[in-house]
């Protein structure tokens, strides 16, 4: 049912844990299943206003929910992690699905 990819982040999550000098923390729930996640940034930035100047130099994550949504998430702070904001805001939800290998059709909403 699940790829390799979705397994290997499932059961070895990367990047979880908190950032407690975080520069901005999200969170996000799913009411219909219960999934909750919350990410932690830590940019660095050259004191500009400019998004392509701002990276994000450490991310972490907290998320209780099914082995996709953990999955998901993992692969979300591999993706962004040394990223600009603006090349971190590109990255879609069918990015994390397909570098997951894919998603079984029923998990699809937990990556979202």
């Amino acid at each position: 049912m699940y790829s390799d990819k979705v397994l290997e982040h499932f059961q070895n999550p990367h990047n979880q844990g908190q950032i407690p000098d975080a520069s901005g923390i999200g969170e996000v729930g799913n009411p219909a299943c219960g999934d909750t996640m919350k990410i932690y940034l830590k940019v660095k930035s050259d004191g500009s206003d400019n998004i392509d100047n701002h990276i994000i130099e450490d991310i972490k994550f907290e998320t209780l929910g099914c082995g996709a949504a953990i999955a998901s998430t993992s692969m979300l702070t591999d993706l962004v992690k040394g990223k600009t904001i603006k090349q971190a805001l590109g990255i879609s939800k069918q990015d994390v699905a397909d570098s997951l290998g894919g998603l079984p059709k029923p998990k699809v909403h937990c990556s979202v």
